[in-house]
């Protein structure tokens, strides 16, 4: 060890002597060998037994402070007990072929991450934009380097949910990228008018890229009434320009009840993140009472992405069968712009609070399918897709996509080969509902060498329908709709083939798709 990496270590072992509440702060003689941090250096047992958790706090603590790397001992078996305390990342992580498990029975606080990899950039407010418009191409302003600006106007509502999980709506939000000199980037544009900003935050953007490396995570999974008490205790990513690379979590000791978990990788407020070569497990579903006094199933993820851009997942899949319906969808996300599955085999693709760009390719979805609201170009490209839907527009939130669905090279199996009535675009939209915005229908839809397995279908089946049934109450020219519902315009169809020989029809509801034009090549 150089002399200035020795006066440093001595310092903080100082430091840890005097707050030694922390945790044990105990040092082994073989400490930072060529540079690297161990959390045995710091009194980690990996024995499985022993709580290790404040020993792999005190290592990250210095590795930050030091700008080192860490590195786990591969035969390590490291146990995390329900303390509140959060690991904070900020150097590149070596996981390796350690395990990690955390016991989620019993917890101080559900809602702080284990880990926590973030920025040692500050966030601040910003002051002087009062109003931005949607698709603005500058802002004026001149910032030390590229961030991401976060916007809020708190005096008006979105996603104003509808059915069994209803509620009031969420503050007008948006998150863009821009350069030092207030240029933002074209491929995440702002998405609302913003006509009062009452909040505007910049996230400082790290140039260099993180990598976080292998790892067996087990969580034992928490043991609590089943009720929307959100678990938190992951891996949450909050600075941009990170890696995750051969990282596997499983789950043990789910019960017949349980409270939903919110993301085992749970990405937030960054972007340019990278998830490869990754195993991860879909969580039991359990049912509670929503919001209109029905039962509902609870959504419980391993992936969560919200707020963040250019996120994506490649060469993952999961431990569970992607058809197994007792396990939930594996991904939810909020807020986010152009995210990725590649070379992925998950149980579903999901945007509840919008996306704006997303692309799944060679991949293959489960029960759950792809579900989606959102803006821009949606495109589906040679992947095997066996939700009840090709692609379901998320009643909810009125099944809108404002922009250009491209489905190409692509094979549907309706119901994951259950018997079912096949349509490739599914949702509801009565046209009485304020979703705190104008619902639209993708105004042009492109498929292409697409193949439909409907071998297993009823009696009465007619074919596949471009179109599900959006509105069974829509009979005629008679309904009016209090808030209307944007079509679609145009449907391409080229060397669409049917596993039943049955050909394709515009939809389940004539007179709501009568006017919607079906080109076939």
């Amino acid at each position: 060890m150089n002399q200035l990496l020795l006066t440093l270590f001595l310092a903080f072992s100082i430091s840890s002597t005097l707050t030694s509440d922390r945790g044990e702060g105990q040092f082994q003689s073989n400490t930072f060998i060529d540079d690297v941090v161990h959390y045995s250096d710091f009194g980690a047992k990996g024995d499985g037994e022993t709580d290790d958790l404040r020993a792999i706090v005190k290592a990250h603590e210095f590795a930050n402070q030091n700008q080192l790397p860490v590195k786990a001992n591969d035969k390590a078996v490291y146990f995390i007990g329900g303390d509140d305390l959060t690991v904070e990342i900020q150097t590149n992580t070596d996981f390796g072929n350690a395990t990690f498990i955390i016991d989620d029975r019993n917890v101080q606080n559900r809602t702080v991450p284990v880990f926590l990899v973030r920025s040692s950039l500050e966030s601040y407010s910003l002051d002087g934009i009062k109003s931005v418009k949607r698709n603005q191409k500058k802002l004026d302003l001149e910032l030390p380097g590229p961030a991401l600006i976060t916007l809020t106007d708190a005096t008006t509502k979105r996603y104003i949910r509808f059915g069994p999980n209803q509620n009031n709506g969420a503050s007008q939000t948006d998150i863009i990228l821009v350069d030092k000199n207030g240029n933002v980037d074209k491929n995440a544009p702002i998405i609302w008018d913003f006509d009062q900003i009452t909040e505007m935050s910049v996230l400082p953007i790290d140039e260099k890229i993180l990598k976080i490396t292998g790892g067996h995570f087990i969580t034992i999974a928490n043991q609590e009434e089943s009720k929307y008490n959100y678990y938190s205790r992951n891996i949450s990513i909050q600075r941009s320009n990170v890696i995750v690379d051969g990282l596997e979590h499983r789950i043990q000791g789910e019960q017949d009840h349980g409270a939903p978990y919110g993301g085992f990788l749970n990405i937030s407020n960054c972007t340019n993140v990278s998830v490869q070569n990754t195993i991860l497990t879909g969580h039991k579903t359990y049912q509670t009472i929503g919001n209109a006094g029905t039962t509902v199933s609870m959504g419980s993820y391993d992936i969560l992405v919200n707020r963040a851009l250019n996120v994506s997942f490649i060469n993952c899949t999961q431990t569970n069968d992607i058809d197994d319906s007792t396990f939930w969808g594996i991904m939810g996300s909020n807020y986010s712009k152009n995210l990725l599955f590649d070379q992925c085999t998950f149980s579903r693709f999901d945007a509840h609070m919008g996306v704006a760009n997303a692309t799944i390719r060679n991949s293959t979805l489960g029960h759950m399918g792809i579900n989606a609201i959102g803006t821009g170009t949606f495109t589906v490209e040679n992947s095997e897709i066996r939700g009840r839907s090709l692609i379901n527009l998320r009643s909810d939130y009125g099944s809108t996509w404002e922009g250009k669905l491209i489905i190409r090279d692509c094979t549907f199996i309706p119901n994951a080969g259950k018997t079912y009535n096949a349509s490739l675009i599914n949702g509801y939209n009565s046209g009485q509902h304020d979703f705190g915005y104008t619902c639209y229908m993708p105004e042009e839809i492109l498929i292409e060498n697409l193949k439909i397995d409907d071998s297993n279908h009823p009696e009465d089946y007619q074919g596949p329908a471009i179109f599900g049934n959006f509105n069974s109450e829509r009979k005629d020219e008679s309904y009016e709709e209090k808030y209307p519902y944007v079509l679609t315009k145009e449907v391409h169809l080229k060397n669409v083939t049917t596993t039943s020989g049955k050909d394709i029809r515009r939809s389940n509801n004539e007179v709501m798709f009568k006017e919607v034009k079906v080109k076939k090549n």
